[in-house]
């Protein structure tokens, strides 16, 4: 019988525990990545600032590149100014806007890239996608795997209590979000990745059933583990149809029509999650979940990040036209202005104040 395989795109390493910073070049030079030590190194100029003070001594070969932003003017800037180097690798050090940069960047030059996250805000630290701000707004731009993810949870500890807040949101939404890609095949017949809603799914899980707090090392290893598991899943599907349905597209509404005010991605993408279950039907699930994220300090209701309910309404009205295309529970239940409001006062009923 032929023996029937596939590749996985996955990181080669992935280092999640406290000191993990101290023994980066350790870790890159054990692993193949970088014998030299010649890395180029994306840091901001804040936390990233304070980390390269720490670090710096135990990288001698590396060369250090301040980013401004996550603009894709910042990511072709820094692309630019890596390719007149000779390096073995790119590495991400910081936020969501850094390591994308930096996934941009490697990608542009064609060097493997290192995500060192610095906080847990999203699953974009191992993910395929690169979001920068464009002249359009903000697009998402297609990049291989990092090569390597390394979280250290002492420093984890000492970013903003919100960032990790903000993580959990966005992961425990991959449980509606393949509830979404369940209900698009069974609708529409769209093909559904086994091994990566399997993926996606038990990374919500574990969140979301883990007994722990934001201030635990276990509940931040499970956490860490399901926010690069989730960037797999990704990976494994070949877009972000796993991690991303109704939940989002209510969480991009927001950012379109109101940019000034939006919330944290992990933030609008719970409570989105939590009133997708509902109109699903799921509603004991749907209780759960908002229970889990208030536990967490995260919304379940748009008047705690300061929306009305007329404006949290329009939103998910307006939600499918921020990813055409894709089918989700809204798409499905195609409901009007006086029926979202209907349906919100039933889920503020059930999921109680």
């Amino acid at each position: 019988m032929p023996v029937l395989t596939r590749l996985i795109p996955s990181p080669l390493v992935v280092d999640i525990r406290p000191g993990a910073l101290d023994d980066l070049g350790c870790v890159l030079a054990d692993e193949r990545i970088s014998h030299s030590g010649k890395l180029a190194i994306a840091v901001s100029g804040g936390s990233g600032a304070r980390l390269r003070e720490r670090i710096a001594p135990t990288l001698p070969g590396a060369t250090w590149y301040e980013v401004g932003g996550g603009t894709i003017d910042d990511a072709v800037r820094l692309a630019s100014d890596i390719k007149a180097g000779h390096y073995d690798a790119v590495v991400g050090l910081g936020g969501g806007k850094i390591i994308d940069c930096a996934k941009f960047a490697a990608a542009r030059v064609g060097l493997p890239m290192v995500a060192v996250a610095t906080n847990l805000a999203h699953d974009g630290l191992c993910s395929p996608v690169a979001t920068l701000d464009n002249d359009a707004g903000r697009g998402s731009y297609g990049v291989p795997n990092p090569i390597a993810v390394v979280i250290d949870l002492n420093v984890i500890r000492e970013a903003p209590v919100r960032f990790v807040r903000s993580g959990i949101g966005d992961v425990i939404s991959n449980i509606s979000a393949v509830a979404d890609w369940e209900l698009a095949n069974r609708v529409n017949g769209e093909k559904v990745d086994g091994l990566a809603a399997a993926m996606a799914r038990q990374a919500g899980e574990a969140v979301l059933r883990h007994p722990g707090g934001v201030g635990d090392d276990a509940f931040l290893q499970v956490l860490a583990e399901a926010l690069v598991l989730s960037g797999i899943s990704m990976s494994v599907s070949g877009d972000s149809r796993p991690c991303s349905g109704a939940c989002h597209e209510i969480h991009h509404a927001f950012d379109v029509l109101y940019p000034k005010r939006a919330a944290a991605h992990g933030e609008q993408c719970g409570l989105g999650a939590a009133f997708a279950m509902y109109l699903r039907g799921a509603h004991e699930e749907s209780a759960s979940m908002a229970e889990v994220l208030r536990r967490h300090g995260l919304p379940v209701l748009p008047e705690e990040i300061g929306f009305t309910t007329d404006e949290f309404v329009r939103a998910v009205e307006y939600a499918p036209q921020t990813r055409p295309g894709r089918y989700t529970i809204l798409e499905h239940l195609d409901l009007k202005t006086e029926q979202i409001k209907d349906i919100y006062a039933d889920y503020v009923k059930a999921i109680g104040s």
